[in-house]
């Protein structure tokens, strides 16, 4: 198929065929005001897909893998797997639009017959189908046209090729969900390098995409026991990037997903590699400032993506509670109301698989927290805070060490009773303070009388500093009525010298 060449718009040199003709010696501006840069066409990025040729042979159909015999199956399955193997340029919707549809058929044909046909996964195919596999998929992903993009608010650019590309991922995962998949002969050619360039497509803008990467990184890591440790590593690497270095990576959420199941299959004890990714990337995501993007719906009882990793951690190894509750508290948010929400529901489901003996560790810190949540003019932070109270176990665990949550509480939930603006705050706050009077009405009579002493003695200290003000003020204006007095005496004892030599002369 020839490619014709539009015509040249400019005269060109004899000697220099392609290039702009010399000017002379005298013409040439040696300070040229136009850069070179924007003489360039702009080049566009909304898809992946850029080894496409344009002279490449066109595609015809094969004959059907289900007519064809026995004998000649895999010969007809290499040849559709090379096939498939064709990329096209999907930015022109017109272009080559007979290919498109023969290779999407062959698509489809290999997607339905590995998924129902059994014996075709033989070890000679298995080189074949990961060559398709991987020339369609790994690509370079191209830059965000935003630099700001915002995934709660700004649309994702999809990927022009999921025609092809979804057919792609679907037949991955129906080869690696065969019966007939072979683990031992597939780990000859799913290895670490081509886990590595999997892992990278996760920063794919379009979402559909990394839904089935996924689902296939899931089935690699289950099917794949020796690159268990070296996704874990990479995953490690992803995030220590994503918090440190580039504080954007599209595809964090799914891999929490993942990374979800993975701990849940942890063997007990933990191995100290699974601590620290605890300690040092779980813990510290919470400080990035895209936590909303991986605070999605994904269990009920769990609703946070990166909290349920946190609770599987905890639910394993109860003794992690204290450093998981103290790096929260580190990292707690100080300015952003929506970020501070979304600590205080994952405290709520830290502190819902809690045990006793852990919660005596950290119970006052937290509640000094949960006491300035509660004293926030934002009123969802302190709704938020105030909903503690609604869960039986935390306030079980309350009643049970009432003596030292109780005063942490007490004066702040006191003082917003008074002050607090949104009434429904101030309704939930005198069901709290009922519910510690029903706990423990001496300790809360005590509480209640040692608050008011305090602000009686705080209104007296301040009573007295404003009478010490008060005199410092009037000691001044004392001084300084004495110096002008000081001043004006001479000049009233010159005033009838002055007035005499006057008359005299």
């Amino acid at each position: 198929m020839e490619t014709k060449l539009p015509p040249a718009s400019t005269p060109t040199s004899p000697s220099s065929p392609g290039l702009s003709p010399v000017p002379p010696p005298d013409k040439v501006d040696g300070f040229s005001r136009r850069s070179l840069r924007r003489a360039r066409p702009r080049r566009s990025h909304s898809s992946s897909q850029f080894r496409y040729q344009s002279n490449q042979q066109e595609l015809t159909p094969l004959p059907l893998l289900k007519d064809v015999p026995a004998s000649e199956l895999h010969e007809l399955l290499s040849r559709k797997l090379a096939q498939c193997g064709v990329m096209f340029d999907f930015l022109d919707c017109v272009a080559d639009l007979k290919g498109k549809e023969v290779k999407r058929a062959a698509l489809n044909e290999l997607v339905e017959c590995v998924g129902s046909t059994r014996g075709v996964l033989i070890e000679p195919v298995y080189p074949d189908i990961i060559r398709m596999i991987s020339v369609n998929i790994f690509r370079t992903l191209p830059p965000s046209e935003n630099p700001e993009f915002d995934p709660e608010e700004d649309e994702p650019n999809l990927e022009p090729s999921w025609p092809h590309l979804q057919l792609v991922y679907e037949f991955f995962l129906r080869f690696l969900e065969s019966p007939d998949f072979q683990p031992s002969v597939a780990k000859r050619y799913v290895d670490q390098k081509f886990v590595l360039m999997l892992l990278e497509l996760f920063d794919s803008e379009d979402p559909r995409e990394r839904e089935y990467l996924k689902t296939i990184l899931h089935r690699v890591y289950g099917k794949f026991l020796g690159l268990r440790a070296y996704i874990r590593k990479q995953c490690n690497h992803i995030f220590l990037r994503f918090i440190y270095e580039l504080e954007h990576f599209n595809g964090v959420a799914e891999l929490l997903e993942i990374l979800g199941s993975i701990i849940n299959g942890f063997a007990l004890p933990l191995k100290t590699e699974h601590k620290q990714f605890l300690v040092r990337v779980l813990i510290p995501l919470h400080s990035v400032k895209s936590l909303s993007v991986f605070h999605a719906q994904v269990l009920p009882r769990y609703p946070l993506q990166l909290a349920y990793c946190v609770v599987q951690f905890l639910e394993k190894d109860a003794t992690l509670t204290e450093h998981v509750i103290r790096g929260l508290l580190k990292y707690w948010p100080k300015t952003c109301t929506q970020k501070e929400v979304m600590f205080l529901g994952e405290m709520e489901e830290i502190l819902d698989v809690i045990e006793p003996s852990q919660f005596v560790k950290i119970q006052e810190p937290l509640f000094k927290q949960v006491a300035r949540c509660v004293s926030s003019p934002h009123f969802q932070v302190a709704e938020r805070a105030l909903y503690f109270w609604n869960n039986e176990y935390i306030l079980s665990l309350i009643e049970d060490n009432c003596h030292t949550v109780l005063p942490a509480v007490f004066g702040t939930l006191y003082q917003v009773s008074k002050e607090h603006w949104n009434q429904t705050i101030v309704s939930l706050i005198y069901n709290v303070l009922k519910t510690f009077m029903e706990m423990n009405g001496k300790l809360f009579d005590e509480l209640t009388a040692s608050y008011k002493l305090e602000k009686q003695q705080e209104q007296q200290k301040a009573q007295e500093r404003q009478e010490l003000w008060q005199g410092l003020e009037e000691l001044r204006l004392r001084r300084l009525q004495g110096t002008q007095g000081a001043r004006e005496a001479p000049l009233q004892r010159l005033t009838p010298q002055v007035a005499t030599s006057g008359g005299q002369s």
